[in-house]
């Protein structure tokens, strides 16, 4: 039997390929007569350099660029031809600041600016960017103000890759959605929405486009929405674009089983996360669902992944199911329970 294993990462625990490569392992064990077929995913998010960088054809490059409080960073695009793969994280992601530190008031996106003008150097002209993880909440202020980059923007293509739907303004917008969990107090919104009103009014006069209530726009903490009035940005949902971009459906030709999984999976699932859309295009060939938590049980089972199992005891305190290692032996355990209605098919 093939089995073509597609998870997302554990997030703050396993990376996706790491997931993957743990799966792998453990079915080799119980079924050795199986044909692996590993293929990481992400859903436009963090991780999604990572992954596409594995399909091969995708070479990395490094440069140094400010962080979102303007102190020296690496970080890394991939290039392939004239396509850039940049993920907006590497330059003004969460995981750059300490918890600490993390202010939206004073957070900026000059180094995406700065890593936007870099893959132009490089000869890119066609960019794909993976929306998430930002620690920001400027509307794209500062990547807009870096010398060149309004130019790049009207002279380059754009797609966007993501599935928040989250307006530039309003209650249900960037700032009231998204900044409380980047660090702004309550006291901070009012003054973060208007200056994001401030900039919708700004971008409209300078391109002509009123993004201030379009769905998506607010997504990277109002970064989406700077791309839509600059460069006319197309909006892709993440995880069928990355799943595209690495052949999945070739991948599974010929699949008895396909393995997903995320961190967590619940009604959130079947909005468009990696394992959602793993099923959707799936062809019909069973998918399993293997999760670190599963909540709404029946919801995922009546979407179609069978069987569905949870990873990680449920008596177990988060923080040690969070450790890593703790995690690759109950996706071990995992596979266990799962190999064995799999293998009287082999």
């Amino acid at each position: 039997m093939k089995i073509v294993i597609a998870p997302d990462s554990f997030k703050e625990c396993l990376t996706a390929a790491e997931v993957a490569e743990t799966l792998a392992a453990a079915l080799r064990e119980v079924l050795p007569g199986a044909q692996l077929v590993l293929l990481p995913l992400a859903d436009g998010g963090e991780g999604t350099l990572d992954v596409l960088s594995r399909a091969g054809d995708i070479s990395r490059c490094e440069v140094s660029v400010q962080d979102p409080l303007g102190r020296p960073a690496l970080a890394s695009y991939g290039v392939r031809g004239e396509t850039a793969f940049i993920e907006v994280a590497q330059a003004c992601g969460m995981q750059l600041l300490k918890k600490e530190e993390r202010n939206p008031l004073v957070a900026h996106t000059k180094g995406l600016g700065e890593l936007l003008l870099a893959a132009r150097k490089k000869g890119c002209s066609h960019f794909v960017m993976a929306l998430g993880g930002t620690v920001t909440c400027d509307g794209g202020a500062g990547m807009l103000s870096v010398p060149g980059v309004k130019e790049l923007l009207g002279s380059v293509t754009v797609e966007l890759l993501c599935d928040v739907k989250t307006p530039f303004l309003g209650p249900e917008g960037a700032v009231r959605v998204f900044a409380p969990q980047k660090g702004a107090s309550p006291q901070d919104l009012d003054v973060l929405e208007l200056r994001m009103a401030t900039l919708a009014r700004e971008y409209r006069q300078e391109t002509g486009v009123d993004m201030a209530f379009q769905a998506g726009a607010g997504a990277a903490g109002g970064l989406a929405g700077a791309f839509m009035a600059y460069a006319h940005a197309e909006y892709r949902p993440g995880a069928q674009r990355v799943m595209e971009l690495l052949g999945f459906e070739r991948a599974i030709e010929g699949a008895g089983l396909i393995i997903t999984g995320e961190g967590k999976s619940d009604s959130q699932t079947l909005l468009g996360k990696v394992p959602h859309a793993v099923l959707q295009r799936a062809k019909g060939i069973p998918v399993a669902l293997l999760s670190g938590r599963i909540e709404d049980r029946a919801l995922l089972e009546e979407a179609g992944f069978q069987p569905v199992l949870e990873v990680s005891p449920r008596d177990l305190p988060l923080p040690e199911a969070l450790h890593p290692e703790t995690a690759k032996s109950h996706l071990q355990k995992a596979v266990s329970r799962l190999a064995r209605p799999v293998h009287g098919c082999l």
